[in-house]
C-alpha cells in the first residue's frame, strides 16, 4: 500500500496573506523561504479526528487547529505576549505526552503550541 511521507503544506485563507505571513514569522520564527517552504526539525506529527462539536480548537467555525512542537513553552508564551499576541492564560499537561498552550493568530485561528515531554 502506497502512504503519505508527512505533511507537505498547511494552507490558510486570509484577509491579508502577508501581514498574516510576517506575523508567522515575526512572532512564532516560521522562516519560510520565498516559496513558503520551511524546513523544520525533525520530530512526531499527531494526526488526530476530534467530533464535529468539540470546543477544542475555540471558534465553532474554525474546522481545523495547527500545532506546533516547540523547545520551551513557557519561553515561547512569554514572547508572544511580550509581541502583543492573544495568549491564552491556560496550559495543560499530559502525562507521557507533554504541555500545551495556545496562541490565536491576528485573524482569529487558534493555534496550539506543544512542548513534547
Amino acid at each position: 500500500m502506497e502512504r503519505v511521507l508527512g505533511i507537505g503544506g498547511y494552507f490558510l485563507r486570509s484577509a491579508d496573506p502577508e501581514a498574516l505571513s510576517a506575523w508567522y514569522r515575526d512572532c512564532l520564527g516560521l522562516d519560510a523561504d520565498e516559496n513558503g517552504a520551511w524546513r523544520q526539525e525533525a520530530g512526531p506529527t499527531v494526526f488526530g479526528a476530534f467530533g464535529s462539536d468539540t470546543e477544542y480548537f475555540g471558534s465553532p467555525s474554525q474546522q481545523t487547529m495547527l500545532n506546533f512542537r516547540v523547545r520551551d513553552l513557557d519561553a515561547m508564551l512569554a514572547q508572544l505576549r511580550a509581541a502583543g499576541a492573544d495568549v491564552a492564560e491556560e496550559t495543560q499537561a499530559m502525562d507521557g505526552v507533554g504541555r500545551f498552550g495556545w496562541v490565536t493568530d491576528p485573524e482569529g485561528n487558534r493555534i496550539e503550541l506543544w512542548q513534547p515531554g
